[in-house]
């Protein structure tokens, strides 16, 4: 399952249910989503969008549609309106996905505490 983002069936607010998804299917699909977006960086910080922590929820329905919630180091970042589509098109990529829908949100905050140890090494932040 990913690390630093939550990966959760849609309607997740509603009742519990479990998925018409094989969870070996889900597993793959939610491997392969990490890699992509493992594909995706910040033009100016030469980590990962997944291991930057900007990755704040994946879901994934029953009909194979992703909507991702994601962040920005900073709301006035220079490729704000740019990166969603970035990691939109690398997710677009994975086999079994349907569609794609990436949603941004600056609540919470990104903050380095979001960042993983290889990010930290990455950039020199232990």
């Amino acid at each position: 399952m990913m690390e630093n983002a939550d990966v959760v069936p849609a309607g997740a607010d509603e009742a519990p249910r479990a998925s018409t998804i094989p969870q070996e299917e889900i597993d793959q699909i939610t491997d392969d989503i990490i890699a992509a977006l493992k594909t995706v960086y910040d033009p100016e910080i030469p980590v990962d969008v997944y291991e930057l922590g900007l990755i704040y929820k994946v879901d994934i329905s029953d009909d194979r549609d992703v909507v991702i919630d994601m962040t920005l180091t900073a709301p006035g970042c220079p490729v704000a309106g740019t990166m969603p589509i970035m990691v939109e098109d690398a997710v677009r990529t994975v086999e079994g996905i349907a569609d794609v829908r990436v949603n941004m949100t600056f609540d919470p905050p990104w903050d380095p505490s979001r960042m993983s140890d290889e990010a930290r090494v990455a950039l020199n932040m232990f």
